[in-house]
């Protein structure tokens, strides 16, 4: 497998391509800090963006809905593009034109198919469980088949992908840094709570081994791409 995507017109950046890669490892580590993706598709002439939770596996991603799920049925079979997009700080500049933002995000193009057998079907659910929680597989009930049967699951081999990240913070014009006006990036992150027992469960009853990376105050993106394995 390259290490790197083909680059041409559809997957190329080209506003500011000093902050594009398009090597496997950039894209999987923006891929892996996350859980939410946007699905681009075309339903009846009509273009629908869907956010959906994923999941990758190798150089393929995951997402699921129900059976009746008519953005499944719209992608299995087409070309699909699927971004993942992180904010990570406020750039406040000293002129007002040079505010910006700090970011990370990745744009996948490829094929959809629809995972129809049963033991795929729970096979893809197992990993997408296993990817949040490591070993909470041996704890919790395992999915039923008459439950398999509700849900839907594409799986979109990534063909292309682009990667694009700002981290330059502040960037003005050389004669505005003499200016008295505060200038400096807000970072913005996603920070865990504290776990909320469901109702029934005992005060005695300890938190379980699977979620102990889920410390409050931790980054979450830093707890997922812990636990990403392909």
């Amino acid at each position: 497998m390259s290490e790197a995507y083909s680059v041409d017109a559809r997957n190329r950046v080209r506003r500011r391509p000093q902050r594009a890669a398009y090597d496997r490892a950039s894209v999987y580590a923006i891929l892996d800090a996350g859980l939410m993706c946007h699905v681009g598709y075309v339903l009846d002439g009509q273009p629908f963006v869907t956010p959906t939770a994923y999941w990758r596996h190798g150089d393929r991603i995951f997402w699921h809905g129900s059976a009746a799920s008519r953005m499944i049925e719209s992608v299995i079979g087409a070309n699909v593009c699927v971004t993942v997009t992180f904010l990570d700080g406020l750039v406040l500049a000293r002129s007002q034109f040079h505010h910006s933002i700090d970011y990370r995000s990745v744009m996948l193009f490829g094929r959809c198919e629809l995972i129809e057998d049963l033991s795929e079907k729970k096979a893809a659910m197992d990993a997408f469980l296993e990817r949040l929680y490591p070993g909470r597989l041996n704890h919790a009930r395992p999915a039923t088949e008459r439950e398999l049967k509700t849900i839907s699951i594409a799986a979109m081999t990534i063909d292309q992908a682009s990667a694009k990240v700002r981290v330059a913070g502040v960037v003005d014009e050389p004669e505005d840094y003499a200016l008295p006006v505060w200038a400096g990036t807000i970072p913005v992150r996603q920070h865990l709570g504290t776990p909320t027992a469901d109702k029934g469960i005992g005060s005695d009853t300890p938190l379980p081994p699977e979620i102990s990376a889920y410390a409050p105050n931790t980054i979450l993106d830093a707890v997922l791409k812990a636990n990403a394995k392909a």
